[in-house]
């Protein structure tokens, strides 16, 4: 970046470490897939950490998880909607949804019972299920958003059943090998930051532990570097690759609560942290383990994402840091617009685009990169995605008012579209076209001007 950016991301990231006191702070700031800036201050031992230095990144783990369980159900094994108790039986919580589960919906405890399981050795999952007694419900299912780590051990050990191996082996086999994120680990290898505790009334430092969480690790046992952890925030920003179909990706940034319902500034997905602040619309995680905070996250709008590290348990303002270096990128480059290029479509999908009207209504439809189809209507309305369904004439709602509901191609003899059936709306070439089945019939007398109509005496 210009060096006057790169002064503004260095001075905000320095200030952080001081004010915050971190023995050590490292962040980044990702854009097309690259770093463009990373920077850090304090020290790992003797040195300054780098690009290569691993951080402990606690609940970013579970974006991670989410998106082993997406793709579960990307291959047809399991359904969002469907109990726990279908996939784990004999839970004590088995009707909750595996997406209450990813979306923190379900009501179950926020921690484990017990000891503290963030500074104590974890046992297995039988000794975890054997805890979770029904005390361990602490809301209805579904009625408010209630921040759980259970949950993501339970559905760690969901993704262990499937694929019949740990859930880090399914990590590393399925999401962190193909993202080429090799130094992302259950355990710290050298290099490594150690964990401290800041006093708050002297500049002393206390040494953390940093135990095997056993069957709770799921939720946030990981460490990671810079380098390692600008390939996730470039994948959550969209560069998926082979890992997980870009619609499933927008699906699991859509928001499925909110955590203060009286702003809107901060709310949950499948798996991400969502902010929406300041006009910008966030998607990421933060993570916080005894001596250790992180951050990563993406600006949905302009494609900008950041992310941070710092090892102390407390004092580095880490959420606030990563939006800042986001914010400072953007403002003072803004991001070009990507060159348009043209792209490879297949002209058979040609025939499902331009003018289609629901009733009166006129909307287009357009052709978009996937493949999928956008669906808006003209002056402004409800506007919607579809991603193919995998059924010919098929494709389903991936986001606004239509997300989830099915579209299906009608054709006539000769196998040009005539219309679209979505959630009963039809959609025609023409207005109320009477060679489509438009619910309800169509007039036999047709559209009529001011003399065709009844006199109303």
């Amino acid at each position: 970046m210009l060096p006057a950016t790169e002064n503004a991301l260095l001075r905000r990231l320095a200030t952080e470490q001081s004010t915050g006191r971190a023995p050590s702070l490292a962040a980044a700031v990702v854009r097309d897939g690259e770093i463009v800036f990373s920077g850090a201050r304090g020290r790992v031992g003797d040195d300054a950490p780098t690009v290569d230095t691993q951080y402990r990144i606690g609940s970013i783990t579970k974006s991670l998880v989410a998106t082993l369980v997406m793709r579960l159900r990307d291959e047809g094994r399991l359904d969002l909607d469907d109990p726990l108790d279908k996939h784990l039986p004999g839970t004590r919580f088995g009707s909750i949804t595996i997406a209450q589960l990813l979306s923190h919906t379900g009501g179950v405890t926020a921690e484990s019972p017990g000891s503290w399981w963030e500074r104590t050795a974890g046992g297995d999952w039988p000794a975890l299920e054997a805890s979770l007694t029904p005390e361990t419900i602490k809301h209805r299912s579904g009625s408010r958003f209630h921040y759980s780590n259970v949950g993501y051990g339970v559905l760690g050990e969901l993704v262990a059943r499937h694929r019949g191996t740990s859930w880090f082996e399914a990590l590393r086999r399925e999401v962190l090998g193909p993202l080429g994120m090799s130094r992302t680990t259950p355990h710290p290898e050298p290099p490594h930051a150690s964990g401290w505790a800041v006093h708050p009334y002297a500049d002393l430092l206390l040494p953390e532990p940093s135990p095997d969480a056993g069957a709770m690790a799921p939720a946030g046992q990981l460490w990671s570097t810079v380098t390692d952890l600008a390939r996730w925030t470039a994948f959550t920003g969209g560069q998926t690759g082979e890992v997980l179909h870009a619609g499933t990706l927008a699906e699991m940034r859509a928001v499925a609560t909110v955590d203060d319902d009286g702003t809107w500034t901060s709310g949950y997905g499948l798996g991400f942290q969502l902010f929406r602040l300041n006009g910008r619309r966030l998607a990421g995680h933060s993570g916080s383990m005894p001596g250790f905070v992180a951050c990563t996250l993406v600006d949905e709008n302009t494609g900008t994402g950041a992310l941070a590290f710092a090892n102390s348990t407390s004092g580095p303002s880490i959420i606030s840091l990563t939006i800042d270096l986001i914010a400072i990128a953007d403002d003072q480059e803004p991001k070009l617009p990507a060159e348009w290029q043209p792209s490879d479509v297949d002209p058979n999908l040609l025939e499902l685009t331009g003018l289609w009207h629901w009733g009166p209504k006129p909307h287009h439809m357009y052709l978009i990169p996937g493949p999928m189809l956008n669906l808006v209507p003209v002056g402004g309305g409800r506007a919607s995605r579809f991603r193919p369904s995998g059924e010919k004439d098929e494709w389903v709602g991936l986001d606004g008012y239509y997300a989830g509901e099915t579209l299906r191609v009608s054709r006539s003899s000769d196998g040009t579209p005539r219309s679209l059936d979505l959630v009963t709306f039809v959609f025609t070439r023409t207005p109320y076209d009477p060679a489509a089945p438009i619910p309800g019939g169509v007039d036999e007398a047709g559209w009529q001007g001011r003399r065709d109509q009844p006199s109303s005496s």
